[in-house]
């Protein structure tokens, strides 16, 4: 195994010399949006403060950095995933958990309020699409298309809110129907059914699969699936550059490759083999 860094592109697993990529799944927020940027900024002090209200918490540093952990290791999942984990903290600590479902409305009140302008702004024409996608997202998804990749995008988030700010973006044009969010009241994985679906359909094997994000659960059932994921460790805040964070987390979760963004797309289809 190399480890080979470079300014754009860092290298754990190289493709194989006659990888032949075919179809290629992207994770959402974070990987290609950032119309939620800021999420965790929301549900972390939040759930810390649900927390804080039991009868046997710790120290509010301690429990909001356990927050912030159990949150981390559930990114790319169903939000409802997380408020699960929520009512298990606080029944643990001696409380009486709200359903799930409470927490996660409750959250996603104040993340809309958190994000309303920006919708707002993307809705009227004041800010365009490109101001709120992860730098040379449209660019790469074009040059794929091109290829007559199959592109899927598959998030966490409800699947109404995804349709709605991927048609705000402008990439709607890429995946058609092929986007897949998170349905009240099914709990089962909505990116590993998507990628079941794939592989066997579109493609004979997880060889031919790619895969894009920013979080454990997609570089997970990537390569659980045989394909090659690329952790995609963009810093929402200060564009161009590797959030360290995430980078850490994605090789954790086993990432073949750590990129910032798209903006190097060039150099990322021949790294590709395209």
């Amino acid at each position: 195994m190399d480890n080979i860094h470079s300014s754009y592109l860092e290298i754990i697993n190289r493709p194989a010399n006659d990888a032949c990529f075919s179809a290629a799944l992207f994770d959402f927020d974070g990987t290609l949006s950032l119309v939620r940027e800021g999420w965790q900024q929301v549900m972390t002090p939040y759930f810390t403060d649900v927390i804080m209200e039991t009868a046997s918490h710790g120290p509010y540093e301690e429990e909001r950095q356990n927050a912030e952990g159990f949150i981390d290791i559930l990114t790319g999942k169903q939000t409802i995933y997380q408020c699960m984990r929520l009512a298990e903290e606080v029944k643990k600590r001696g409380g009486d958990p709200l359903p799930a479902h409470e927490y996660k409305q409750e959250y996603l009140r104040r993340l809309a309020k958190r994000i309303k302008m920006r919708k707002v702004n993307l809705k009227t024409g004041a800010s365009k699409p490109g101001e709120f996608l992860v730098s040379g997202a449209a660019s790469f998804l074009t040059a794929l298309s091109a290829k007559n990749v199959y592109l899927y995008l598959a998030s966490g988030t409800d699947l109404y809110d995804v349709l709605e700010e991927a048609a705000l973006l402008d990439l709607t044009r890429y995946f058609d129907t092929n986007i897949f969010g998170a349905v009240d009241g099914r709990l089962d994985c909505s990116k590993e059914t998507v990628i079941n679906g794939v592989i066997g359909g579109k493609i004979p094997d997880g060889g031919r699969l790619l895969g894009f994000g920013d979080g454990y659960v997609e570089i997970e059932l990537i390569k659980k699936a045989g394909g090659y994921a690329v952790g995609v460790a963009s810093d929402e805040k200060r564009l161009f550059n590797i959030d360290q964070k995430k980078r850490g987390r994605l090789i954790n979760a086993g990432a073949d490759a750590i990129i910032p963004d798209f903006s190097e797309t060039e150099l990322l289809m021949d790294f590709l083999n395209f």
